[in-house]
């Protein structure tokens, strides 16, 4: 059961300015992290940011809060969310803090922690949190009070971290390659990545100004990418959204490549190369394309709930090494902690390299049944339509209607106050109909 009252599927998320996004809010979180994840090792926490122009105002509410719970904070300045998750490991943190509403526009913004250990909180602590957050706000006597610094040279650590997952032997020279960077945290990581690994890289949505973070860019919005990756004639496209936690990806025809095909993937090579250890975790939302397709390679697939620490936690109960979300959230676990978009395509361009092949061709075998999804906004994160007995009546003949040949899914979302509606079957037109069959009832309650 969740009883948490702010923390979603992926940390606390919201509007700025408004509860949980305000300075009092999130100076008070930064005290009550402190106080519930410090294990008195180095006294240190991490906090990286994406390139919002709110995330200057909260990294100095978390580092007031920190500092009055007795912990130093180290600022890494614009960074991938998988970057903190490593640097938190390698720098021997108390925990690491990223500020990021991931894809969401600039006026949104969030707050992720990742353990000591560079994964994100279980369930039962962040509702530890939570009660810290309950109790009077205290500040520790002035000689124990944290301190802050600034770690100069995080973005160089990481690209260099980035680099050491992709094989020696492998070059990316002779590669073309077009980078969506979503004027996000990846802007001064991906470029340089694959440039020192060979590529020829031109880039888009580079340029962020605080107000432009995933603007009809980045992995929810390919259109400029696959515009670009056409007119451009480059062999093919990385798009990554604002925080670099997820990547999709664009063949050289321009066609979309999610995360279900980037799983694919992976798992195709790490099987070919002996690197897959037991199988793959997906989830409620992995298209019935993805299963067959790993089926025919004998390749063992189990399904979590949406979210990537739901993956993670499924992964870790099998001892597999793969799992991924088809938004783009592909978590290798040999390599790092959590879903890390540029490590992830990096596994996809050595595919392509070592067998002398196109994107195109590495998804020739995933034959993707159509997948319709449709979001329906909520009036407040306390509705839920989900309950209603006309909703469940009309989800009832929905499934009845496809037959075995399709599912349905319809969810309440961990990060934003929408329903999220998936049907999927073998007919497009049918399945868009009985999508927004759903979605209309789900509307008139």
């Amino acid at each position: 059961m969740n009883n948490r009252k702010y923390f979603g599927t992926d940390g606390i998320r919201g509007k700025v300015g408004e509860i949980p996004i305000t300075p009092d809010f999130v100076l008070k979180l930064g005290w009550a992290a402190g106080k519930t994840l410090a294990q008195h090792r180095s006294r240190k926490v991490l906090i990286g940011k994406d390139t919002r122009i709110s995330g200057y105002m909260l990294e100095s509410a978390l580092e007031a809060g920190l500092a009055a719970a007795g912990l130093s904070a180290a600022f890494t300045g614009p960074m991938p969310t998988p970057a903190i998750a490593y640097l938190t490991r390698t720098f021997r943190a108390e925990a690491g803090i990223v500020i990021s509403a991931s894809h969401n526009a600039f006026d949104s913004n969030g707050i992720k922690f990742f353990s000591a250990e560079g994964t994100k909180l279980s369930d039962e602590i962040e509702e530890a949190i939570e009660l810290q957050m309950e109790k009077p706000f205290t500040c520790v006597e002035s000689a124990r009070l944290g301190r802050a610094s600034r770690i100069v040279d995080a973005a160089g650590r990481y690209i260099e971290f980035c680099k050491s997952t992709f094989p020696n032997e492998v070059s990316l020279n002779g590669l073309k390659i077009m980078v969506d960077c979503a004027n996000g945290a990846t802007y001064h990581i991906v470029p340089n990545v694959l440039r020192e690994l060979g590529a020829q890289v031109i880039t888009i949505a580079d340029k962020p100004n605080g107000m432009n973070i995933n603007e009809s860019c980045g992995a929810t919005n390919l259109h400029n990418l696959q515009q670009n990756v056409l007119t451009q004639k480059v062999d093919l496209g990385l798009a990554y959204d604002g925080d670099g936690d997820r990547v999709m990806m664009v063949d050289h025809f321009g066609n979309k490549v999610d995360g279900d095909q980037i799983l694919y993937i992976i798992a195709h090579e790490w099987l070919r190369y002996g690197q897959l250890q037991g199988g793959v975790v997906g989830t409620l939302m992995s298209n019935m394309g993805l299963e067959l397709a790993l089926k025919r390679l004998g390749v063992p697939f189990i399904r979590s709930k949406v979210g990537d620490r739901y993956v993670l936690k499924k992964m870790q109960e099998n001892g597999w090494r793969l799992g991924a979300e088809n938004s783009g959230h592909i978590i290798l676990l040999d390599k790092n902690t959590t879903g890390d978009g540029i490590v992830a395509s990096l596994q996809v361009l050595t595919a392509i390299v070592r067998n002398s092949t196109t994107l195109y061709d590495l998804c020739k075998d995933v034959k993707m049944l159509p997948q319709v999804l449709i979001n329906v906004n909520l009036r407040n994160d306390n509705d839920d339509p989900l309950k209603n007995n006309m909703v469940k009546s009309i989800s009832a003949e929905v499934v009845k209607t496809l037959g075995g040949h399709g599912r349905l899914l319809l969810r309440k979302s961990g990060t934003e106050p929408v329903i999220r509606i998936m049907v999927e079957g073998e007919d497009d037109k049918q399945i868009t109909k009985l999508a927004y069959k759903i979605a209309d009832v789900v509307k008139s309650v």
